[in-house]
């Protein structure tokens, strides 16, 4: 084999090596955002969408007073009231946990009381179940 030839052969291994790798990462959900308390990921409707297809996390509605919920949400909690809660929520610290509310304000609260408790799994979806419905999905009432 000629130089030139081992020269094109080892490029086009670099080449398939550096297209598989590209292939086989991994899409990333949501954007990181951070309080006193710690740090979250903040998913946007259809971040959550993905998310919900293949379900892996419990889905806390904490808004008061309670207006329904999106499809699968486990557990309806007040944000107010997290603490108070902890028999409601995942016994692991690292369990992921989104919680939602009707805009984000009480989520945000609920969010900074769950770091302050020690879990480390956090998500919030963005603009609550007014930006679910603003998608065109519908909550269970």
């Amino acid at each position: 084999m000629s130089d030139k030839t081992r020269k094109f052969w080892i490029l086009v291994g670099i080449l398939m090596l550096a297209l598989l790798l590209a292939a086989c990462q991994a899409k990333t959900i949501g954007q990181q955002a951070s309080t006193d308390n710690g740090s979250y990921t903040v998913v946007s409707v259809q971040e959550l969408q993905e998310l919900l297809e293949d379900k892996d996390f419990t889905l806390i509605n904490v808004h008061t007073p309670w207006q329904g919920d999106i499809p699968q949400t486990d557990q309806r909690l007040a944000y107010d009231q997290i603490e108070q809660s902890l028999a409601q929520l995942p016994a692991e610290k690292d369990s992921k946990i989104v919680v939602y509310c009707l805009t984000s304000g009480m989520a945000k609260i609920a969010v900074n009381s769950l770091l302050e408790m020690g879990y480390n799994n956090v998500w919030m979806l963005e603009g609550g179940t007014t930006a679910w419905e603003e998608e065109g999905f519908s909550l269970e009432k």
